[in-house]
């Protein structure tokens, strides 16, 4: 008899225990099942957010058709320059380039566009990246897209610092002949912030993944010198 009840006894704790590994299993498939559909709503809301994100900027007058950059100069060859004012070597590359980008624009051989990218905010604690090219989009409304940028360059802060501050770019801008009223409120309010992070997120997009950058016809140019850069551009043309 003790037996049997001791048999019974093992079966039922036999049960048991597979019931409760039954209910542990469906326990951990909801949980994950949960886990999965929450990441994947994840993935899709910063998606949709993303590219909503992307999408709420405003270009600045003279800005191309996809607001990712600048232009200058309408000519058959298509010279993209991507630069960040806090960035030394675009500081150098406009030193011994500039001039002869400018001029091939000027002569009718390029089209020139111009991306203000914000890629060094890390080496500031201000986001001067950010709010430099920003004033840049301020000084193209102001239609005086050239001589800000290159007061910006000539006058370019240290890295690792506060940089300088948007009073200071307002008397860049206004000393390169744009009005101090209406391009100070352009750079007190921020209106092109928005379209720096485009231009810089669309920049990424393209692969860019540093400054200077610069293309001739959508092929990189390496020798960062007035012979090679007017070479390519008569070779694209």
């Amino acid at each position: 008899m003790s037996s049997r009840k001791g048999r019974k006894e093992a079966a039922r704790v036999v049960r048991d225990q597979l019931a409760q590994e039954r209910r542990r299993r469906r326990t951990l498939w909801v949980s994950a099942t949960a886990v999965f559909v929450l990441v994947i709503a994840g993935f899709t809301g910063w998606a949709v957010y993303s590219e909503q994100r992307a999408d709420e900027f405003t270009p600045p007058p003279g800005a191309n058709e996809a607001g990712t950059g600048i232009v200058y100069g309408s000519g058959p060859v298509t010279i993209d320059l991507y630069e960040d004012y806090l960035c030394p070597a675009c500081k150098q590359f406009q030193e011994v380039n500039g001039e002869t980008v400018d001029q091939l624009a000027d002569e009718g051989k390029a089209r020139v566009v111009f991306h203000p990218v914000a890629f060094l905010n890390r080496f500031s604690t201000t986001q001067y990246s950010t709010r430099s090219s920003a004033a840049a989009g301020c000084a193209s409304a102001g239609g005086k897209f050239r001589e800000f940028s290159e007061a910006l360059f000539v006058q370019q802060p240290p890295e690792n610092g506060a940089q300088l501050s948007d009073a200071e770019l307002i008397d860049i801008g206004a000393a390169a002949g744009l009005d101090r009223d209406t391009f100070g409120s352009c750079v007190n309010d921020g209106t092109y912030l928005s379209w720096t992070e485009h231009v810089t997120e669309e920049a990424s997009r393209a692969e860019i993944t540093g400054t200077p950058t610069i293309l001739v016809d959508g092929e990189q140019v390496n020798n960062w010198s007035p012979e090679a850069i007017r070479a390519a551009v008569e070779a694209a043309s």
